[in-house]
């Protein structure tokens, strides 16, 4: 690991002990923070049950890591939406059932060995498993290099040209494209992208777009990724100056056609919107053919793809070829914790489902489904309150996902204890910093300070993680307000965060039992 990554420094931040979240909330000015538990409670009380929530839904519980006492709670055993709050739990699981330095491993086989001269007569199989990490957006490295382990792996087994097709098997996921429990319009946006055993990209493209140079011109749009197979139907205008800008795009579910609506000004800057792909095993085995192409491994035959109910490619004759890891688990939890990237979390949602899938489970259960049944199954173990979870999808994009705030404030004090308590809290959003809290609670002692997980759907937010007050003790939260139309001056997000600033100035402490 690069000593100068924010991984890295990261963990720092947690090994220290809190440290530097501890002195982050030394900043607050006891005068201004409540002073004692009665106190606070009062102050958290006035909020909760102000006249504009009577048509809400809160549950909130928080209490002391140190004292093990309960500072306040608010109907802490309601099951509401947790929203991405459920990726805490995905996170627990996955790092409690595969530990922190696991791997993905994606095979690639031939339907044949390679001959002396390079020559493969058959297909090349990649055999998908679920690995998030084939992407370049957000790095520095280019759409291209994604593929350079697989043209490596290959060059290693000795293949030169493969008559057949490269085939992207991506039939080890038992499950449809979406998730249980999402909606329709969730399909078109890169929180819906289509889930895959091999997916490119966090399976959506980003479409830039250009004003032309005169109003009454259709915009000019460009791909920014290569290949992804969708056709652009151009609706769109070019508006006087001083125009707002909008756009909407709409793609029929199942269909590869992007239909794009709006306007932008004449001069007006470049903007980027993203729009998500079909199928993206199919995209990711024509990337490949090219890929190949370039570095001179000739492939005869088409890209093609595979997925559930298809059957596998990979059969009793098959000839293992190679295989691709990905990074560490520690760095897969913390790249879909700290944006809250729905897509990867569902990867290795589906991934630990299938690794557990039971002897004896119907052919009809979904990776998915046989993950709940894991997750039910480390919250028994771990003695956590699993008749309060009840989760049909492990990213949180379901409308049907349920918990309670006891069980969540359950969870995080369970892994503050945990072999990976370490790798678990350096995932979190850090308040004013990184992640889903950068631009929340900038300028109070909450900032640097509260290490917690964001959650958001229309009428459903969360936000649940650990504070250090004013004195020093360090605290555990769970704060879900279901059901609350904000007034215009105010957003959701902003009533947990004040209650989270209220935590990182609380200057008393509880007592011992």
């Amino acid at each position: 690991m690069n000593p100068k990554s924010p991984l890295r420094r990261t963990l720092r931040i947690v090994a220290a002990g809190w440290v530097g979240l501890a002195i982050a909330a030394a900043r607050a000015k006891p005068e201004s923070g409540a002073t004692s538990v009665d106190d606070l409670r009062a102050r958290i009380d006035a909020i909760v049950a102000q006249p504009r929530f009577s048509g809400a839904l809160w549950g909130v519980k928080i209490a002391s890591l140190e004292t093990g006492r309960t500072l306040f709670e608010h109907h802490a055993d309601r099951r509401l939406s947790p929203a991405s709050n459920t990726k805490l739990y995905t996170a627990a699981l996955a790092l409690d059932r595969l530990g922190s330095e696991y791997r993905i491993v994606t095979p690639i086989f031939g339907t044949a060995k390679p001959d002396a001269a390079g020559e493969l007569k058959g297909d090349l199989i990649i055999s998908g498993r679920g690995d998030p990490s084939w992407k370049s957006r957000g790095g520095k490295k280019d759409f291209w290099a994604t593929f350079e382990p697989f043209v490596a792996e290959l060059a290693k087994a000795g293949v030169r040209h493969v008559t057949g097709d490269i085939v992207a098997d991506a039939t080890w996921f038992r499950s449809l494209p979406n998730g249980a429990g999402w909606t329709a319009d969730d399909l078109m946006d890169d929180y819906g992208a289509e889930i895959s055993a091999i997916s490119l990209e966090d399976n959506f493209a980003d479409l830039r777009i250009v004003p032309a140079a005169r109003p009454g011109l259709p915009g000019e749009f460009k791909l920014l990724q290569p290949l992804t197979g969708l056709v652009l139907d151009n609706r769109t205008v070019t508006a006087p100056a001083g125009t707002k800008s909008h756009f909407d795009r709409r793609r029929i579910f199942g269909e590869n056609i992007v239909h794009l609506f709006g306007e932008m000004p004449v001069g007006g800057a470049d903007e980027t919107i993203d729009v998500t792909v079909p199928r993206p095993a199919s995209w990711f085995a024509v990337a490949l053919k090219e890929a190949l192409a370039r570095r001179g491994i000739r492939v005869d035959g088409q890209a093609r793809s595979l997925r559930w109910p298809d059957p596998a490619a990979v059969g009793p004759h098959s000839v293992k070829l190679g295989e691709i890891a990905s990074p560490p688990l520690r760095e897969l939890i913390l790249a879909l914790m700290k944006p809250s990237q729905n897509l990867e979390t569902d990867l290795i949602f589906a991934h630990l489902g299938e690794l557990s899938r039971a002897p004896d489970a119907s052919a009809q259960q979904t990776s998915e489904e046989s993950a709940v049944v894991q997750l039910q199954s480390f919250l028994r173990r771990s003695g956590l309150p699993a008749d309060d979870v009840r989760f049909e999808e492990g990213s949180g994009l379901s409308r049907n996902n349920l918990t309670t705030a006891n069980a969540t404030v359950a969870l995080l004090k369970f892994m503050t204890t945990h072999r990976a308590a370490a790798d678990f809290i350096a995932s979190l959003p850090i308040a004013g910093v990184d992640g889903t809290l950068r631009k929340h609670m900038k300028g109070t002692p909450a900032e640097g300070n509260v290490q917690a997980k964001t959650g958001g759907l229309r009428y459903a937010n969360s936000l649940s993680g650990y504070v250090t007050s004013a004195a020093g003790e360090k605290l555990v939260f769970s704060l879900m307000l279901n059901r609350n139309v904000a007034p215009p001056d105010h957003t959701t997000r902003e009533e947990l965060d004040d209650i989270a600033v209220m935590l990182a100035r609380f200057a008393g402490r509880t007592q011992a039992p």
